[in-house]
């Protein structure tokens, strides 16, 4: 029989796929509802909220998006022409296409992400609670993978000092 104290927390993890599930439902149905693809919601989104020192090109929007490059493009294209997204060339390397929120796509995507943190505020407590259960629970057999691995160890050397004594 396998010790339950020596396992993940199956139900914790299967609970936090579906609070994550769930809220990816919402956000595809505010996505639908406003009048924009999922995906187009999300690539705005990842235009605004890129990281310090990563430059917004193609390549790394597709990185980010986990989309092919030509997807991307499209993607983009569509953006582009609803008015949402700009094309620039950057000025240290003009071969170089920068992608840029313009004025239109900055109040959309404001106004979904306002929609978007009421239903983080809500949904918000059960995932911290969640998370923290997982951390602490993979904190735990962490270390007690470590307390085996030293046991076993002191084991070992106590073997090779006693064989080698005898």
């Amino acid at each position: 029989m396998t010790d339950a104290r020596k396992l993940p927390d199956f139900k914790a993890m299967a609970e936090l796929r579906y609070q994550i599930r769930r809220f990816l439902r919402f956000s595809e149905n505010a996505a639908r509802q406003a009048g924009i693809e999922p995906q187009q919601h999300q690539l705005l989104l990842a235009v605004r909220g890129l990281p310090e020192g990563l430059k917004p090109t193609i390549g790394v929007l597709a990185e980010r998006m986990q989309l092919q490059h030509h997807s991307t493009v499209e993607l983009i294209d569509r953006l582009v022409d609803r008015g949402f997204l700009c094309r620039l060339r950057a000025t240290d390397d003009r071969r170089q296409v920068l992608i840029k929120l313009t004025h239109d796509g900055e109040e959309f995507l404001k106004k979904l992400s306002l929609y978007h943190l009421q239903e983080l505020q809500a949904a918000g407590p059960k995932f911290v609670k969640i998370l923290q259960s997982l951390i602490e629970r993979a904190e735990i057999l962490h270390l007690r993978e470590d307390d085996s691995k030293t046991t076993e160890a002191r084991v070992a050397n106590k073997r090779r000092k006693d064989s080698s004594h005898g």
